[in-house]
């Protein structure tokens, strides 16, 4: 029995993990259906045991539509404390029974992930499960999202993709033009820019804001490699738009004359229902995200 001390207004004082379940189901699934079939459970339940987590905490934790339903702020600090209890709960499970975590996981991440902690992270669960197979594909996020729909992966850590309302957030920042330290973007020319290819979500996004104020550009190098596009920018060919936090070393936010980017969201999107493999993997690679410090 896990006890979860909050703020609302509940004699025994637990909260019970099947509203917890229903909670980041629907988080993940993007809709009640979702998350219905998810957990194979009827729609009806979903909604009565969203309900009564709303009840017993006090707190509006998803907006609704009849589109979708989009987690609020205070929905998204519950999962935080549903994943770490429900992390519990199966850990605990797994000491009881004395079973261990074994199986495959087909995880796909972009690049942008799997250049930084991501390795580390992924490394440190095999120790711990060594009887757990992962199954790594990098790719551009767009990209990955397709084969994820096709059933060719088990788990997304990738950007947002523009109304996709699947997953949790792992983090949203603004992206940010990176370059070499020393570099300064040339007076009076098109700014020369080093991007993925399409379909890519931080190429789609900082076109846009070029073309909205009417900044001239041009592509100075493509490349499907973030090691390509790191070496360019170190060469001082020009910039790309990137992740602050995961930015490549040697390089540097470059912001004389540049125009702000839009923010962008870190996902993980799981299997749904109830996957010991993806959960423990999903705990572990939130607690990385939350620890971690921007650089």
């Amino acid at each position: 029995m896990v006890t979860v001390i909050m703020d609302y207004d509940n004699q025994s004082g637990m909260i019970p993990p099947d509203l917890l379940r229903a909670l980041v189901a629907v988080a993940q699934a993007g809709t009640f259906t979702g998350a219905a079939r998810a957990l194979g459970l009827r729609q009806s339940t979903i909604s009565q045991q969203i309900k009564r987590l709303e009840e017993l905490t006090g707190r509006r934790l998803f907006d609704r539509d009849t589109h979708r339903v989009s987690v609020t702020a205070q929905g998204e600090a519950m999962i935080d404390h549903a994943r770490r209890v429900l992390d519990a709960h199966e850990r605990m499970g797994r000491y009881l029974s004395g079973t261990r975590l074994r199986g495959r996981l087909r995880i796909g991440a972009s690049e942008d992930f799997v250049l930084s902690a991501l390795p580390d992270v992924l490394a440190d669960f095999v120790r711990r499960s060594p009887e757990v197979t992962l199954e790594l594909t990098a790719g551009l996020s767009e990209t990955l999202y397709e084969q994820f729909d096709a059933g060719l992966l088990d788990v997304l850590l990738v950007k947002r993709s523009r109304g996709d309302p699947r997953g949790t957030t792992v983090w949203s920042e603004p992206i940010v033009w990176v370059g070499r330290p020393d570099y300064r973007p040339p007076v009076g020319e098109p700014l020369p820019l080093l991007l993925y290819p399409p379909p890519s979500v931080t190429r789609a996004r900082a076109l846009e804001v070029l073309e909205r104020i009417g900044q001239p550009w041009h592509i100075a190098l493509t490349s499907a490699s973030l090691a390509g596009l790191t070496a360019a920018a170190r060469a001082g060919i020009g910039v790309m738009p990137h992740s602050a936090r995961l930015m490549p070393p040697g390089l540097a936010v470059v912001q004389a004359g540049l125009p702000a980017l839009p923010m962008v969201e870190f996902v993980m999107i799981g299997p749904g229902g109830h996957n010991p493999l993806a959960e423990a993997l999903s705990a572990a690679i939130l607690q990385w995200a939350a620890s971690a410090r921007v650089r």
